[in-house]
């Protein structure tokens, strides 16, 4: 009896191991990746302006740290005793301005050194609604809690996120022409814009990304379909009934894990997490000779896999 349809899936050409430099980029579920890749010790920057949600963020992103276009005091603002920055999430707001540009803008001479030497860039698209600033006209990455009637409400084209994409390839290109570029598009409902608006966002998403990917110059992940298609159902949802919860972040990990990670890394995944799960390790009494030998014994393990891989820390 069959009670599940599959998407089908083929491992990638060009996988990642433990020699990867990946750079990961975009929404939250972008987040969900990047932190598996994190726990895992591959070496990753990930979404160093906080969460992106559309194609115009993390294009901005991407060229003003390949530009190196510093921010100034006059792109940053002060609402509800912190600074913020329109470009930004507002995990990077800070109690001074001077924090804040600093904080920008070493952000974007980080993600320019990792761009430039990244063996793969995964991107994940959330959705194609944007807002505007009614004065100025400029897209936002985040609104801050700045009220609604501050923005004007739109929906992307599927020519506008192509065009978009296009510049990001394009953008990565000229600094690093070897980088393989991976689009997803986030399974995360963005139930707030309305179901058949949520809806019409991931369609264009969705359609610019295949168009970009027929020319060649990237690759696609299928993470929304796999929520779509091979989770359907609310119990695989957190408590919002929007965002995945823990069973299917690591359903689609797995997944992931498949195309993209080499199977040579899988045995020192394994001992990485068993590492992990020895330091998350809480026992009855710190003095005991059990559990002595224990931080001896994982010591042991930690000094043997950094022998081999120098860059992971604990």
């Amino acid at each position: 009896m069959k009670l599940q349809t599959q998407v089908p899936l083929k491992k990638a050409t060009n996988q990642i191991d433990y020699s990867s430099q990946l750079v990961v980029l975009g929404s939250c579920f972008a987040n969900n990746i990047g932190d598996k890749l994190a726990y895992y010790k591959f070496r990753a920057l990930q979404n160093p302006f906080g969460i992106l949600f559309h194609p115009l963020a993390i294009e901005n992103l991407i060229s003003r740290a390949i530009q190196q276009k510093q921010y100034t005091e006059e792109e940053v603002f002060f609402l509800n005793e912190r600074w913020q920055c329109y470009d930004a999430h507002s995990d990077l707001s800070s109690v001074t301005k001077e924090e804040l540009l600093v904080s920008l803008n070493s952000g974007l001479l980080e993600t320019k050194l990792w761009i430039a030497k990244a063996s793969h860039i995964f991107i994940t698209l959330g959705t194609a609604w944007t807002y505007q600033l009614k004065g100025s006209g400029k897209e936002v990455a985040n609104c801050h809690k700045v009220p609604q009637i501050a923005f004007q409400k739109q929906l992307l084209s599927i020519e506008q996120i192509n065009q978009s994409l296009e510049a990001i390839i394009h953008q990565i290109g000229a600094v690093n022409a070897k980088a393989k570029i991976v689009f997803t598009v986030s399974p995360v409902r963005h139930l707030k814009d309305g179901f058949v608006e949520n809806q019409q966002s991931k369609a264009h998403l969705i359609s610019a990304v295949h168009h970009i990917i027929k020319t060649g110059n990237a690759s696609y992940f299928p993470s929304y379909e796999l929520m779509m298609d091979e989770l359907r159902d609310y119990r695989f949802y957190g408590n919002d009934l929007v965002h995945p919860n823990d069973l299917a972040v690591n359903y689609i990990w797995e997944k992931f894990k498949t195309v993209w990670v080499l199977e040579n890394s899988y045995s020192a995944m394994d001992e990485v997490a068993s590492i992990q799960k020895g330091l998350d390790h809480r026992p009855f009494s710190q003095e005991s000779e059990k559990h002595k030998e224990f931080l001896k014994t994982l010591d042991k393990k930690i000094a043997n896999l950094q022998k081999e891989y120098p860059f992971m820390k604990f």
